[in-house]
């Protein structure tokens, strides 16, 4: 494996940079200067009929055939990587490029011709001057290029000795200090302009990795974290079922309490793992919201019956103003967004109230979620809304919570696009407010009569189910709480054993695993085995995956899903609804 070359340093760009820009134009520039050099030796020889004219046209031309010398620098392939020789040879042979200029004026200077003396001049200090534009990019080539041009001119000009070539003379000296001031300047402007490119670029570069690493990091993370929740979810699962028939087993007996209680820590957990389940829904996509116009004292006045003992129990007094508003909203996501808020209220309110008010703002209607808790302070006013973090709880109390309310919040307004604001005074209590699109109330609302859900017990359940379920003892645990329900369970292990099934026997449903032994995928083993065997068996998914692509798959399928660990009663429900459906 060959290893990856260093990453260069900026001024190592730099100096790349810097020799590419003496080469890109040098075609056009030779071009130019054959160009010039032509029309002056014409020039000179029709006045002056000199050979010095013609000596120096041959030095120019000897010195214009090494062009493929430099030329060489747009070919190779290496170019960059050689950039200290190519910068070497550009200056040797500016050097002798800008002595074959410097010898011009001893060649073919008139003695008595002021005017090609001034013609002259003015070719080669304006040939200096626009060239060094050309060459700023390296001091070295600067000087190479302006001082044997120049200081030729004005030693040809001293070498008359009389007061007016003395005068020009000294002229060309104060040209070329002034000259190497300006391209001493630029070349300063052009190499930090360089420098502070390539130190962006390097900040980018850095940036861009850190992103790459944190994402990867995320990544990580959200799979770890998705595998963890699915193996704890599991044996979970099967502790919920053998407890709920425990219950059952124990009715009358002194031993229930034990069986209750045992019941409660399993809810617990299972509440805790279903908030982490709720955050990976929401990161997720997986939620869609539907969105409606409806009275918005229907969402608060569902609050109370959820909070009132809740808050009786902590001594606080908990008041809802209902109000005649209408908003345009999801109702059930918004109720579950308030729950939240007040849920948090209580638990950080040791003494006095929590408020929920709504009020009309224009065409905004402002939900306020209000506590004389102990506040927030501005430095936690933005982290309190991050997973798992929790003011003045180190030790992680699981009484009061995982610190997932508010970052399931701050996910559903987001979700919703209903703006959220925070402002809280530290043992003074906390406000939050939600805004949210009003809505028009239509003109004849005729309540509609209240649907009554069938009890749980009339409910209509399948009489023979096939479950397919690697775990033995989740299979065990579902086999014994169904048959309590008057329900048939046959388990098989994977998608053979349930073909065989199938082909000996009617079934009313199919509870599947989503994922099954050896990474079988359960949605398309029980899409194939409906295909062939029955293709009008009511299908429900059970699974404890949590990761955001899986989650999305299962939205996707539009196939019921219960997500572990299962409450018996949402079993039995969604087994009922399978039948009814």
């Amino acid at each position: 494996m060959i290893a990856a070359p260093p990453p260069l340093g900026i001024e190592e760009r730099v100096h790349r940079a810097q020799v590419a820009a003496l080469f890109r134009n040098l075609a056009a520039s030779t071009l130019a200067d054959v160009v010039l050099a032509w029309s002056v030796v014409a020039l000179f020889w029709w006045q002056l009929r000199d050979t010095g004219v013609l000596v120096w046209w041959g030095l120019h031309t000897l010195q214009t055939a090494r062009y493929p010398f430099l030329s060489r620098w747009h070919r190779d392939p290496q170019a960059h990587e050689r950039s200290a020789h190519w910068a070497r040879l550009h200056v040797r042979e500016h050097s002798l490029y800008s002595l074959t200029w410097g010898l011009a004026p001893w060649c073919f200077l008139p003695l008595d011709n002021q005017p090609l003396t001034a013609l002259l001049m003015l070719v080669m200090l304006g040939l200096c001057s626009a060239g060094v534009p050309a060459t700023a990019s390296r001091w070295a080539s600067v000087l190479a290029f302006t001082l044997p041009m120049v200081l030729g001119l004005t030693s040809a000009l001293a070498w008359r000795g009389d007061t007016l070539h003395l005068f020009l003379a000294v002229c060309c000296l104060v040209y070329l200090a002034a000259t190497l001031l300006f391209a001493r300047n630029l070349h300063r402007l052009l190499t930090e302009a360089l420098r502070t490119r390539f130190e962006k670029e390097a900040l980018a570069e850095q940036l861009a990795e850190q992103m790459a690493i944190t994402r990867r990091a995320s990544e990580d993370k959200t799979r770890f974290f998705a595998a963890a929740s699915h193996d704890l979810r599991q044996p979970l699962h099967a502790i919920a079922l053998f407890g709920a028939v425990l219950e059952r087993e124990l009715q009358g007996r002194a031993a229930l309490a034990h069986a209750q209680r045992l019941m409660g820590a399993v809810r617990a957990l299972g509440n805790s793992l279903d908030t982490m389940l709720d955050v990976s829904r929401l990161d997720a996509g997986v939620i869609e919201p539907e969105r409606r116009p409806f009275a918005l004292a229907d969402v608060l006045t569902a609050l109370l019956p959820l909070f009132a003992s809740r808050a009786e129990e902590a001594g606080l007094q908990l008041r809802i103003r209902a109000s005649g508003l209408w908003v345009y909203s999801d109702p059930q996501l918004l109720q579950r967004l308030l729950a939240n808020l007040v849920e948090n209220a209580i638990k950080y309110t040791p003494r006095g109230g929590v408020l929920v008010v709504a009020r009309a703002r224009g065409s905004k209607a402002w939900v306020e979620v209000v506590d004389t808790g102990v506040g927030i302070a501005p430095e936690h006013a933005e982290r309190v809304f991050d997973e798992f973090y929790q003011v003045d709880n180190p030790g992680r109390d699981r009484t009061r919570g995982l610190g997932m309310g508010l970052a399931i919040v701050r996910r559903l307004a987001a979700l919703l696009e209903h703006p959220l604001q925070l402002r809280s005074r530290p043992g003074q209590g906390t406000r939050f407010r939600l805004e949210l699109p009003a809505a028009e109330a239509p003109r004849l609302a005729a309540a509609p009569e209240p649907v009554q859900p069938e009890p749980a017990l009339m409910q209509r359940l399948p009489q023979h189910v096939l479950l397919i379920e690697d775990e033995t003892d989740i299979a065990q645990a579902t086999g014994a709480l169904l048959d309590g329900w008057g329900i048939q369970l046959t388990a098989v292990d994977g998608e053979a054993r349930a073909a065989e099934a199938l082909t000996r026997q009617r079934f009313d449903a199919l509870i599947c695993d989503f994922r099954l032994a050896e990474g079988a995928d359960g949605l398309l083993v029980a899409q194939r085995l409906r295909e062939r065997y029955a293709p009008r068996l009511p299908l429900l998914l059970v699974t404890g995956e949590t990761a955001p692509d899986r989650l999305l798959r299962l939205r996707d399928a539009g196939v019921p899903v219960l997500y572990k660990p299962v409450d018996p009663a949402q079993l039995r429900r969604a087994l009922g609804e399978l039948i009814a459906a």
